[in-house]
């Protein structure tokens, strides 16, 4: 049995046992979509209310430190299985789910969220996983744990950025490199700002990353702000996407402005997840884009990240 199967086994049991997750799971038959249409590519809105938790998660230090962590195996819910994932991690069902197979991949000790020495793992994960997306948030892009290093995978086939990379790579891609293992594409839609790092050679990929991590890790002065979408068949696709702020103007405002949405790599893959009613229904076009004009790196600062890393002689 491969890894996958067991994961997938692990889902169809917890769905048994835990009714948790059976009732959330079941939710996600009616949730609501809508879509909007931009230059060869698409943004979907989903209506999801279970992921209110995570949206409203407050992440600052002080309400860190207040509350328990909730992967730390002596918090977690008694139902809660895990899977074995090498030594340092375990595969958990998500009782808020986005996917209809959702896991979170979590550090067996309780350490910071710091992708730094563990992007490999990263890889190593999404090869076990093939039929996944394996992604990773930034303590400041979306983890509402950001005080314990973890992982989330999603089935396949769910965010639009998946079918539509081929065409954004054609109309905003450019090459930056096209070493024998390892091709480098900076991606600008208008929306999102983004690299894709294509290979076979996890080695490769791994010291592809580096600088752009170290870039980023300089400029915020601390985690680098990123979040990063991760695929294999095959070879590996690895979407890495900078970010400029952590949630949009219109998360704080209040009244009739107030649009609780907080951009993670689900939402940069192209599904905004809104746990309010009242902003599925409201939320435009206009709105979209002046939300990811906030949260993407800004133009200058990705000429600038391309400039370094065209340094780097990639």
């Amino acid at each position: 049995m491969s890894f996958e199967d067991k994961a997938l086994a692990l889902l169809e049991r917890q769905k048994s046992n835990w009714p948790l997750l059976r009732t959330n799971w079941g939710h996600l038959d009616a949730a609501h979509l809508k879509r909007f249409d931009f230059g060869g590519f698409s943004i979907q809105v989903q209506f999801n209310p279970e992921r209110i938790r995570s949206s409203a998660a407050r992440v600052d230090k002080k309400s860190i430190e207040k509350r328990a962590c909730f992967l730390c195996d002596e918090n977690r819910p008694a139902e809660q299985e895990g899977l074995a994932f090498g030594d340092e991690f375990s595969v958990l069902c998500n009782p808020f789910p986005i996917f209809r197979s959702h896991f979170t991949i979590s550090a067996r000790s309780h350490r910071p969220q710091l992708i730094e020495g563990e992007f490999g793992t990263m890889l190593e994960l999404s090869r076990s996983l093939p039929g996944f997306v394996v992604f990773y948030n930034a303590p400041s892009c979306g983890a509402s744990a950001p005080d314990h290093m973890h992982f989330q995978a999603g089935n396949r086939g769910f965010m639009p950025i998946e079918d539509e990379l081929e065409e954004l790579r054609k109309r905003y891609g450019s090459l930056l490199s096209s070493a024998t293992n390892c091709r480098m594409t900076a991606i600008d839609d208008s929306l999102r700002r983004f690299i894709l790092l294509e290979g076979s050679n996890a080695r490769t990929l791994t010291t592809a990353f580096e600088p752009l991590s170290a870039w980023m890790r300089k400029r915020n002065g601390g985690e680098p702000m990123l979040n990063i979408l991760a695929m294999y068949s095959k070879q590996w696709q690895v979407l890495v996407f900078p970010r400029g702020l952590h949630r949009p103007w219109q998360f704080f405002a209040e009244g009739e402005d107030n649009i609780l949405l907080s951009p993670a790599s689900v939402d940069m893959g192209g599904m905004l997840i809104t746990p309010m009613e009242k902003d599925f229904k409201k939320i435009t076009a206009t709105d979209i884009v002046d939300i990811f004009s906030q949260v993407s790196l800004d133009p200058e600062g990705f000429e600038a990240l391309l400039a370094h890393l065209n340094a780097s002689n990639l």
